[in-house]
């Protein structure tokens, strides 16, 4: 990966070209690509997951746990940070004499970095396992430790991942980043199976925790496979990086000062993602309570595992098209702001907001009446009774779609604008939302209500940025072109009004879904999910054509080319 190159490199795109709609287009569904067949993946990989450990129970939430705390540490360490601050920094260092040399130092420090924290925390696996758990004993503390440590080391690898995948976005080449989980998923999906036979099923729900059947074999061959995915997620970015032009070379050093704006905005934004991971590591433990509550009744209760699941199953519409338009966007503000055009710039979030709001409204309402068949569908090996403990989650999780993609939209914007300190201070009552709402259902439900709880919570954290954020926006821009933005949402309301009633209407003539059990009720949950999604978004569509909404083409435009080319 290291070679010589030329001081100041160049960039894989026109660095003060606008993105176009067709260009938008054409990135977004490249990106979509990849990402709809990455979250297919991943959800083979959950359900192999769900027969190797279950969805609920003791086996269940203590690999969900050794399995959160990578994804916890590395955003606490780096994601907030990367994915937001980086791309507008690197973007304006390809743009200035000695730009390569910026973003080899970047990439030097980030990387040791990386390195140092897999390494450091896998050691502290232990004590990380201990706080982020509450009321579990000795015997699944000891599973959850043990399988922590073949896990945290993902840690490096999604560090050097993100590091990689932003350098490739911020020259214009979006499709590896969005392509390179497809690897992780196949390579997971491959070790699961060779873990079902080597060990067979544990079956959802699972028996109760046998410690003497988790052998050191069986915990490393788990835990191994997880990690191994991870890194070959990173690694093969190096690929692409070096046949677009760009070659790394080891830096420390550089010019005194260069790097003062990116440490400032990497302060700032540290300390946001560590109010935000002290939400993370409140709103486990009272997964983890919910845990122990159904041990000791002998229920089925949601806990962080059945939690996990929702989340996979939630993050997918958000996944593929939302981050899939605010990706290509992303690197257009920054471009548009380095060259100080707030015109553009303006005019880029208010199409970011317009087209998230379109897509994101009608999936939010689909995706909360078809809660229950999506959690049959897509995690298939999970037991009537898991399904039924999970589906709310999902439901509630889905009522936050359309603030959760604002709430990313405006965020970046912060970033792009080197207004680490706004997010920061966002955050605080973002966090005291998710904790206070969670806490409050804890205190006042029964068990089974507290995972729903913290779904709730992390809808309310997200509302309440959209909110605080945007106003830190105007006060910033002067404007935010907010009533051409508010005249599409309340379009779209109206549109989803009819749709929503024809899928609740469809929906009465599909067996709950307890009675749709084996294969044929599999594949008859799927028809029926899918005709009804179809149908609504069907009759959506029509009446956002009848209300002469553009946006909704800008949406279809990738989906419509791609379907002319197949024909």
């Amino acid at each position: 990966m290291t070679s010589p190159e030329p001081e100041d490199g160049a960039d894989a795109v026109e660095p003060n070209a606008p993105m176009s709609g067709r260009r938008l287009g054409r990135s977004t569904a490249l990106m979509a690509s990849g990402t709809i067949v990455s979250r297919g993946l991943g959800l083979v990989r959950g359900a192999m997951l769900v027969w190797a450990v279950g969805m609920t129970g003791q086996v269940a939430d203590s690999y969900d746990l050794a399995n959160k705390l990578p994804n916890t540490l590395y955003a606490l360490l780096a994601a907030g940070v990367l994915n937001s601050a980086l791309v507008p920094q690197i973007v304006k260092a390809f743009q200035q004499p000695g730009g390569k040399r910026i973003v080899d130092r970047i990439l030097t420090i980030g990387a040791t970095a990386s390195v140092v924290a897999g390494v450091v925390f896998t050691i502290a696996a232990p004590i990380m396992v201990r706080i982020y758990s509450n009321g579990w004993s000795d015997d699944q503390l000891a599973l959850a430790t043990a399988l922590a440590y073949w896990i945290i080391p993902q840690l490096t690898f999604y560090g050097l991942y993100t590091l990689l995948g932003e350098i490739l976005n911020a020259r214009g080449q979006f499709g590896p980043y969005m392509w390179a989980p497809v690897l992780a998923n196949v390579i997971s999906i491959s070790g699961f199976a060779v873990y079902l036979a080597m060990f067979g099923a544990i079956g959802d729900p699972p028996p109760p925790l046998a410690i003497d059947e988790w052998t050191p074999d069986r915990i490393a061959v788990l835990g191994s496979v997880a990690t191994l995915g991870i890194a070959s997620q990173a690694l093969v970015l190096i690929i692409p990086l070096v046949k677009g032009g760009y070659h790394w070379k080891w830096r420390w050093r550089g010019e005194k000062g260069e790097l003062a704006a990116l440490r400032t905005v990497v302060t700032w934004a540290l300390a946001a993602v560590s109010i935000e991971q002290l939400g993370v590591l409140l709103t486990s433990r009272v997964m983890t309570a919910a845990d122990t509550a159904a041990g000791a009744d002998g229920g089925v209760i949601a806990g962080n595992a059945a939690y996990f699941n929702a989340m996979m199953i939630y993050i997918v519409p958000h996944s593929i098209v939302t981050v899939s338009l605010l990706t290509a966007l992303f690197t257009s503000m920054a471009r548009a702001y380095a060259r100080g055009d707030n015109d553009t710039l303006i005019s880029e979030i208010s199409r970011g907001a317009r087209l998230v709001g379109v897509f994101a409204i009608w999936a939010s309402a689909t995706l909360f009446l078809l809660g229950p068949l999506a959690v049959r569908v897509l995690v298939p090996t999970a037991s009537a009774e898991s399904v039924a403990v999970t589906a709310p989650v999902l439901q509630t999780l889905a009522l936050g779609l359309v603030p959760l993609g604002l709430m990313v939209l405006v965020k970046r914007v912060l970033f792009v604008m080197e207004d680490a300190r706004s997010v920061f201070f966002v955050q605080i009552p973002m966090t005291i939302a998710w904790i206070g709402v969670a806490y409050a259902v804890m205190y006042f439900a029964e068990p089974q209500w507290w995972t729903v709880g913290v779904a709730l919570g992390l809808v309310a954290s997200n509302t309440v940025a959209v909110v605080l954020r945007s106003v830190t926006l105007k006060r910033k821009l002067g404007r935010l072109d907010g009533r051409r933005i508010v005249t599409l949402y309340a379009r779209a309301v109206v549109a989803m009004i009819p749709a929503a009633a024809a899928g609740w209407v469809l929906q009465r003539f599909v067996p709950p879904v307890s009675e749709l059990s084996g294969w044929g009720g599999l594949f008859q949950a799927a028809a029926a999910g899918l005709g009804i999604a179809l149908v609504m978004g069907l009759v959506y569509g029509i009446v956002l054509k009848l209300l002469r909404v553009e946006e909704l083409d800008q949406v279809m435009a990738p989906l419509m080319r791609k379907l002319r080319r197949v024909r």
